[in-house]
């Protein structure tokens, strides 16, 4: 999993409320066990028309907002199934940030096993920071998860709270099996001691 530290980017305005995991990717995507190729139809049935071709009002169909890196969203991001395709779409795309006033507890939790970090912000900070968003000429945002605040364009920070094991966890990118990984040492020498004190666990079953 890719570290973040601070990220600066395009910021795309979403003012929707409940924008719930069937919208981020519907559900005929979720076959596939890949983790690529997925951005492509990130928010498909809001950015692309039935035959394919783009909505051009869906605000990544738009400049700047194409080469987005972070979302301002409404209320309760990421409602709905608990589908993991969800953050593989945005991270695809290349969104490694997603602010909002509040995030549905399972998608909040996947977010941080894939390298994206949601952040949760005041209603009025919020309604700052989708100003600054709407704002085509400078919708850039400085996401500093090091001294966790976000730089806005006028210079102003707007500071936020995140569990320090979670902050951890990104400023390493270290997701669930990174973490088992850091116990390399320790899961080796429980192996060798349980097969020398419980040898015939490894023998070949009979013929």
């Amino acid at each position: 999993m890719d570290k973040f530290n601070t990220l600066t980017g395009v910021a795309a305005p979403m003012d929707m409320i409940n924008i719930d995991t069937d919208k981020i990717i519907p559900k005929l995507h979720l076959r596939t066990i890949k983790r690529t190729g997925l951005g492509k139809v990130l928010f498909e049935e809001m950015r692309f028309e039935t035959d394919g071709s783009e909505k051009p009002d869906f605000i990544l169909n738009k400049e700047p907002y194409r080469n987005s890196k972070i979302i301002v969203a409404g209320d309760n991001f990421g409602c709905g199934s608990s589908r993991e395709h969800a953050p593989w779409a945005l991270l695809d795309f290349g969104i490694r940030c997603v602010i909002s006033t509040s995030f549905a507890d399972i998608f909040y939790n996947n977010c941080f096993k894939n390298g994206i970090l949601p952040i949760r912000v005041t209603k009025d900070q919020l309604d700052a920071l989708m100003a600054d968003a709407s704002d085509t000429e400078n919708p850039e945002l400085t996401v500093d998860l090091v001294n966790m605040e976000i730089k806005r364009p006028n210079g102003v920070t707007v500071p936020f709270e995140l569990d320090a094991f979670r902050r951890e966890c990104l400023l390493d990118g270290l997701d669930d099996i990174g973490l088992t990984m850091q116990k390399g040492d320790k899961i080796d020498g429980f192996e060798a001691q349980q097969n020398q004190a419980q040898p015939w666990l490894n023998s070949a079953p009979p013929a």
